[in-house]
């Protein structure tokens, strides 16, 4: 049975796309991101609450500051990726809910109103809508690079506050020369899925 997305998206979103190790110069603009987030807010998540925060890291100096928190192996290509997004989980996000969840305004106080069950719910679906926003990277033509190589609470102190949860740094650009590694393996169907 063929899947109902055309053959070519499926081999931009999906089986051609690698994590890019290396970017050309050309720019990523405001207005790229902005139709890559427009696709893809509509992603599932739990009461379609909205934790993912996207932090642009544009200026010379910020990403300065952002290299040195990364992993070794990951500043040099933070350091002349075209643009940087540093993806983090608002830990205040039930504040959102009674605009997102109109018909059930409540489940603001009745399931978030304590800080640790909020705090759990917004890492798994900021998590969700950061693989969204990754997919919706490749849907732009362009590449992504995901890390979590990088000093956690040294980029929250330096970017965010004590309400947001860093969750990766996503290098975005056109691909560079020898941008890939070789494709590694992936699990198949039968050591996945099993069937009750």
């Amino acid at each position: 049975m063929s899947l109902a997305l055309d053959p070519a998206a499926q081999e931009l979103l999906f089986r051609e796309a690698r994590t890019a190790n290396t970017f050309t110069d050309e720019p990523v603009t405001d207005e790229q991101v902005q139709a890559i987030y427009d696709l893809v807010k509509y992603g599932p998540t739990a009461f379609n609450q909205s934790p993912l925060r996207i932090t642009l890291v544009r200026s010379p100096e910020a990403r300065e500051r952002l290299v040195k928190h990364m992993a070794e192996g990951n500043r040099p290509k933070t350091a002349v990726a075209p643009l940087v997004a540093i993806l983090s989980a608002d830990n205040e996000f039930h504040e959102e809910l009674p605009a997102l969840l109109p018909h059930f305004p409540q489940a603001k106080d009745m399931f978030f109103a304590e800080r640790p069950v909020r705090e759990q719910s917004a890492l798994l679906n900021a998590a969700l809508q950061a693989a969204y926003f990754i997919v919706g990277v490749r849907a732009a033509g362009l590449a992504a690079g995901p890390m979590t190589g990088l000093d956690f609470a040294g980029v929250q102190k330096e970017f965010l506050d004590a309400d947001h949860t860093p969750l990766m740094v996503v290098n975005i650009g056109k691909p560079g020369e020898d941008a890939w590694f070789p494709r590694s393996p992936r699990l198949s169907f039968d050591e996945v899925v099993t069937t009750v």
